[in-house]
């Protein structure tokens, strides 16, 4: 484990209903190359806010990554849903890669 990925699980451990350090979690599990971990803490700070886009992106982008080859089913609502938080909140850049990414899956 690193470093980040034992201060993360620390603070989640003292305060397992903080989304910030859940997501920080997550975040450093996934840098740390273990996105299946990641994925339980994305979705849990997805849950907390339904207007909260970066959980979404990067649970469908980690989604993709421990998925079987072909098998883009789970990634695929939660990326779409990403898609439509980031239209709605004018994120430009996000929805353009949302849609290359979406498009991608086709």
């Amino acid at each position: 484990m690193n470093d980040r990925v034992t201060r993360f699980s620390a603070l989640v451990a003292s305060q397992p209903d903080n989304p910030l350090f859940r997501f920080s979690l997550a975040q450093a599990l996934d840098a740390a190359g273990d996105s299946a971990a990641a994925v339980e803490h994305y979705r849990l700070c997805a849950a907390t806010r339904a207007d909260w886009m970066m959980p979404r992106i990067l649970l469908g982008k980690a989604l993709l990554r421990t998925s079987a080859p072909g098998d883009r089913t789970a990634a695929r609502p939660v990326l779409e849903e990403a898609l439509a938080l980031a239209m709605a909140q004018d994120h430009r850049d996000p929805a353009a890669e949302l849609s290359a990414l979406l498009a991608s899956l086709d």
